[in-house]
């Protein structure tokens, strides 16, 4: 009986869990799913001429006990072994739900108060737009909000996005992603 319990118990947080992460969802205005990124989310350098703003993104609450958010733009596709991080923000107080177009700069001014911008592989604080290698197949970029069960990732400034991605994913309660593609 005992066992039986403990096994309800289970399921039900299991199910609980399973329903709610359908209901954590990321969108963007700017960018639709499964669709090219424009002009406006193209690096500007390393031979790519695109205007580097990140987009507007914007989600759904997060599960309950959610105390913070981050977010991260991963390109699985890069040509180094480990992929490529174009933008990695955390600290996002846990009552936002959204960051305008163009939050991603490196002033850091459009993020809300708190959220803190970590080093990309374009070695800023800042997003980095998609620029894949000409001749490439085109590449995708994934976009992905965390909700979080602490209200502060504590990391050295200059940490790299895999120690980031390492305290995102240690202290995520959901994740909701969007890709979108790129190529030239």
């Amino acid at each position: 009986m005992f066992k039986t319990r403990i096994l309800l118990v289970i399921f039900v947080i299991l199910v609980s869990t399973v329903a709610y992460a359908g209901d954590f969802t990321l969108t963007s205005p700017t960018i639709k799913p499964g669709t090219f990124l424009t002009d406006d989310q193209v690096f500007n350098g390393f031979g790519c001429a695109g205007r580097n703003q990140s987009p507007e993104l914007k989600w759904t609450p997060g599960p309950t006990g959610t105390k913070s958010y981050a977010i991260t733009v991963y390109d699985p596709d890069a040509p180094t072994g480990s992929g490529w991080w174009h933008w990695v923000v955390y600290n996002i107080p846990a009552d936002v739900t959204k960051l305008p177009v163009g939050a991603g700069d490196s002033t850091g001014k459009l993020l809300p108060p708190g959220a803190l911008q970590g080093r990309t592989d374009f070695g800023t604080h800042a997003f980095g737009g998609a620029c894949p290698p000409k001749g490439d197949t085109p590449h995708r970029y994934i976009f992905t909000v965390y909700a979080l069960k602490i209200e502060k990732i504590d990391v050295p400034y200059d940490s790299t996005a895999a120690l980031i991605g390492f305290m995102i994913n240690a202290n995520a309660l959901g994740k909701a992603s969007f890709t979108a593609k790129y190529g030239r």
